[in-house]
């Protein structure tokens, strides 16, 4: 998804075609925008989904006992989900929560038709022999996700502390539930979901749990809001034209380098693309060639209102709160020090919107820290939802069985 520039003399507009051009481009930005991942939750959703998950055939499901929970949490908010283990496990069971990425989500991540990633991520674990607990995010009733009719429920004060707060709640939960052994509860977070993870596993006593028996972090937080907005909106398109276009490598684009490397790309994302670059106003010297860095970032950065930041081009005000709010705590390269059991961080190496550096520093931060039971695995080839795709136009997908393999490993060893 490319963002792109809004109209007006700013750039020296010569004419009403450019003009026009250049408004067209504000409604791209628009919903571009509006659409944006921003680096610290799973890719937005394709559609909704007229299959939920959770009826799926029942063979998905085969030889996994699912127990219906409902979780009490403050502001009169309950979250119901769904504890998960294997058929005839006896005794008490390891089990592992699942934190999800930023947004309204339902127990199974649902994101796509067919894509439910912690769906597929709680029965690969449960024929580990582990417990999963999944549960509604504040504010969603049912599989789809079916969101609640209460805005207050939709639309906290402080989203990203209340959604820590949450997780605590949960994993409180988790830890007296009859079929769980309360000193092996593990957390498992996505995107968002690994900086939860480390805010609670740096202080447990400050949101009154336990210490979590290890955690696995997918997606690994690794920039501020402000940073992973800019790289989300301004930043990859830059990668992308670099990578893709710029067939020299001298950082500037020539008209037939703009040609060429508008072919093959999906209609409406060429579109996008030729909308800056074959623009008067992106041409800002006059020469003929477009230089990344100089010309094109400007135009696009821009077009989003980056500098209006947090309150960019298209944005709500939800969002920009939650934003906000997220910028106050902590990330997991800070977080993770001060917690000296277990990690193991998996990332994709085409990953844009939690990019695999963030899993990178933070292992090398658990390393500094003297933790000796770490890991880092990445993927090539592997997005932000752990799938297979391609880099720059990521197609949603479920975690793929190598990713789902190394989890299992993990967790067998550490049980």
């Amino acid at each position: 998804m490319h963002p792109s520039t809004p109209g007006g003399r700013l750039w020296g507009v010569e004419n009403d075609a450019d003009l026009g051009e250049l408004m067209k481009l504000k409604r791209i930005a628009a919903v571009a925008v509006a659409a944006l991942a921003v680096g610290l939750v799973p890719l937005a959703r394709a559609q909704a989904t007229d299959r939920p998950a959770t009826d799926r055939p029942a063979t998905e499901w085969a030889g996994i006992v699912r127990e219906s929970v409902t979780i009490p949490m403050d502001g009169g908010w309950s979250a119901t989900g769904e504890l998960t283990y294997p058929k005839g496990a006896r005794g008490r069971l390891p089990v592992v929560v699942l934190l999800h990425g930023s947004g309204q989500h339902d127990m199974d991540q649902t994101l796509a038709p067919g894509v439910a990633t912690f769906g597929s991520v709680a029965r690969s674990v449960n024929r580990g022999g582990f417990a999963v607990l999944r549960f509604h995010k504040r504010g969603v009733v049912g599989v789809g996700p079916k969101l609640s009719d209460n805005p207050a429920f939709l639309d906290p004060d402080r989203p990203y502390q209340q959604t820590v707060r949450d997780a605590a709640a949960v994993v409180r939960f988790a830890a007296v539930s009859k079929r769980v052994d309360p000193a092996k509860v593990f957390l498992l977070g996505h995107s968002e979901g690994t900086q939860v993870a480390g805010n609670l596993v740096a202080d447990p006593g400050a949101y009154g749990i336990r210490k979590p028996a290890g955690v696995v972090m997918m997606g690994v937080v690794g920039a501020t809001p402000r940073e992973a907005i800019y790289y989300q909106a301004v930043g990859r398109t830059l990668g992308q034209l670099h990578e893709e276009f710029d067939f020299d490598g001298d950082g500037s684009l020539s008209a037939t380098e703009v040609t060429n490397g508008l072919v093959g790309l999906p209609d409406d994302v060429a579109g996008q693309f030729r909308a800056v670059l074959t623009s008067r106003a992106t041409d800002a010297d006059g020469d003929g060639r477009l230089a990344i860095d100089t010309e094109v970032e400007p135009v696009v950065r821009a077009a989003v209102g980056f500098d209006r930041f947090p309150h960019l081009t298209g944005m709500s005000e939800r969002l920009a709160k939650y934003l906000t709010d997220f910028g106050r705590f902590a990330m997991p390269a800070r977080e993770l020090p001060r917690y000296n059991g277990p990690v193991l961080l998996l990332n994709g190496e085409t990953d844009i919107q939690t990019p695999v550096r963030g899993a990178i520093v933070a292992d090398a931060a658990l390393a500094a820290a003297g933790n000796r039971d770490h890991k880092l695995i990445t993927y090539s080839g592997v997005s932000h939802l752990m799938n297979v795709s391609p880099e720059y136009q990521p197609v949603p997908g479920n975690p793929g069985q190598v990713v789902l393999r190394d989890i299992n490993a993990w967790l067998a060893a550490h049980r």
